[in-house]
């Protein structure tokens, strides 16, 4: 056994302060003994977080930011409807969720997360500025294209910096401030898009502004920011089923034999975990029905309140501002958690979405409630809507902790990114099926808007509950984690094996089809 392996108790106590084999999940896990607690070292740490929010929000809004100027794109340009599609639907999304793990593996076994990160964050902008300089649809393809390339590690990335950056007691708050780029960015970017277009400035010149901004961040990215430390998991390392998972790469030939071995004992761990796929499929249920709330309500609520011309605007702000009260709240609860700050965030995820869903149907039907008066109607729209993200939006920075305390020290960004890009997968196919179920309706149209409230009114509720008892039903599993009762290496029963692999092929399967139908019908 390599001597970088320590005793279980060792290890735990390094990271958490306490021994799993007597914490059953459930003790407090207190910050180790440190004497990085100086005001330079806090303001680093501060700094670092606001770095690694800013390019993870400008990570999402470049996503996005060309659905701002669509007309514009497609007027220039010399498109079609179906080209546009191709160029922000399903089909580049899936290069997005497919390249994060290789990145992300890279990342781990240089052990330069940093270095990664910076190169990522200055290779997606100059992509983005590639768009502005664009004359045709393949040039902006293929720019976009390169952009998916570079954003697509980013979260994982930055979720594992940040874990081994500040001390376990702090992390669910640290990563619920990270995660508020979610927020800030689908309040702001209308505000920003609106700002270029008030000032009269071309679409490509707007792209090249930002390109150039992202450049400038990556730049600072690097110069400020330094690889920290692994911090050891809160999960037994003698879990762990080979000793290369923890060793450094070695300086020989053996350097590919060393990458498979780690790659091999990552995907064993995370299969051998009782917790981990059960929390994947809940937390793509969850991010489901959320993306079918953000993809389709937007338009479904201009719909019925034709007359609010500030309804977007308002949605844009409840978004925002309650969406990030949010995350922060549930980033303080599982901190001032105590001994149930590991599986805290498990219990704000599922019941806050079971409620939520009761608000979400209130907003829905909000018209109907207010008996057909529109301001009556926005008033119960606006109050439900902000319960609603107060209730659901707790659980993204506490969720994010919980898996990087639970995954392998080494190898935690690789193993992340398996995470993420499998809830992508799973959450992407959402507005491609629904796009499916509408594609025989004339859009605005009164038939259409009645489908579209039923599909709203059905998956998102569904979809939250359907999470939240996965996730009620992960409590047991996280703590058997925790104590050390994962399944022993060699031990892994056919049965596992087979639901592994036909999980695999349908999610497969379903990607594939829906790829050929995102080229096909340009559906985006």
């Amino acid at each position: 056994m390599s001597q970088d392996r320590k005793r279980p108790e060792d290890v735990a106590v390094n990271y958490a302060g306490v021994s799993p084999r007597h914490m059953d999940g459930f003790e407090d896990l207190q910050s180790r003994p440190t004497k990085h607690g100086s005001f330079l070292s806090i303001s680093y740490i501060a700094v670092s977080i606001v770095i690694l929010f800013l390019n993870y929000f400008l990570a999402q809004y470049d996503k996005f930011v060309l659905s701002y100027f669509q007309d514009e794109v497609i007027s220039s340009l010399n498109l079609t409807s179906a080209d546009y599609g191709v160029l922000s639907g399903y089909a580049t999304g899936i290069v997005y969720a497919v390249l994060a793990i290789p990145v992300a593996f890279v990342a781990d076994y240089l052990d330069a997360r940093v270095w990664v990160l910076s190169l990522a964050a200055l290779w997606w902008s100059l992509c983005v500025l590639f768009q502005g300089l664009s004359h045709n649809f393949w040039q902006i393809l293929l720019a976009r294209i390169g952009m998916g390339i570079g954003q697509a590690p980013v979260e994982a990335l930055s979720v594992s910096i940040i874990s081994d950056l500040v001390e376990p007691k702090w992390l669910f708050l640290c990563e619920s401030l990270f995660y508020v780029g979610v927020y800030v960015g689908e309040a702001v970017s209308g505000q920003i898009a609106t700002a270029f277009s008030i000032t009269g400035t071309p679409w490509n010149d707007a792209l090249k502004a930002i390109g150039i901004v992202g450049m400038v961040l990556a730049v600072f990215t690097r110069l400020i920011l330094r690889e920290p430390a692994r911090r050891s998991s809160i999960m037994p390392i003698e879990q762990a089923s080979d000793p290369s998972i923890f060793a450094t790469a070695p300086t020989t030939t053996k350097k590919i034999a060393h990458a498979k071995s780690q790659i091999t004992a990552s995907l064993s761990q995370i299969i051998r975990m009782r917790s981990f796929w059960l929390l994947t499929l809940s937390s793509g249920a969850r991010q489901f029905s959320g993306n079918v709330f953000g993809f389709y309500m937007p338009s479904y609520l201009s719909s019925i309140y034709p007359s609010e011309v500030q309804l977007l605007s308002n949605y844009g702000i409840i978004v925002g501002a309650v969406g990030s009260a949010a995350v922060i709240t549930g980033g303080l609860v599982c901190t001032g958690a105590g001994r149930w700050r590991p599986i805290m965030p498990l219990f704000i995820t599922s019941i806050g979405g079971m409620i939520s869903a009761g608000f979400v149907v209130t907003m829905i039907f909000s018209l109907s409630l207010a008996g057909g008066n529109q301001d009556r109607g926005t008033t119960i729209l606006y109050g439900s809507m902000s319960a609603a993200y107060i209730s659901a939006e707790l659980w993204l920075g506490a969720f994010g902790s919980l898996l990087a305390l639970l995954l392998p020290a080494r190898t935690k960004t690789f193993c992340y990114a398996i995470y993420t890009s499998t809830i992508i997968l799973i959450y992407s196919s959402a507005p491609e099926m629904i796009g499916l179920a509408l594609f025989n309706y004339d859009v605005g149209s009164e038939a259409y808007v009645e489908k579209t409230r039923n599909i709203l009114a059905i998956l998102i509720p569904v979809g939250y509950w359907v999470a939240g008892i996965g996730f009620l039903f992960a409590v047991r599993k996280v703590r058997a984690d925790l104590d050390g009762g994962m399944i022993e290496v060699g031990r892994i029963s056919r049965l596992r094996k087979t639901a592994f692999a036909t999980f695999w092929i349908l999610l497969g399967c379903l990607t594939i089809a829906l790829f050929v139908v995102d080229l096909v019908y340009g559906m985006g």
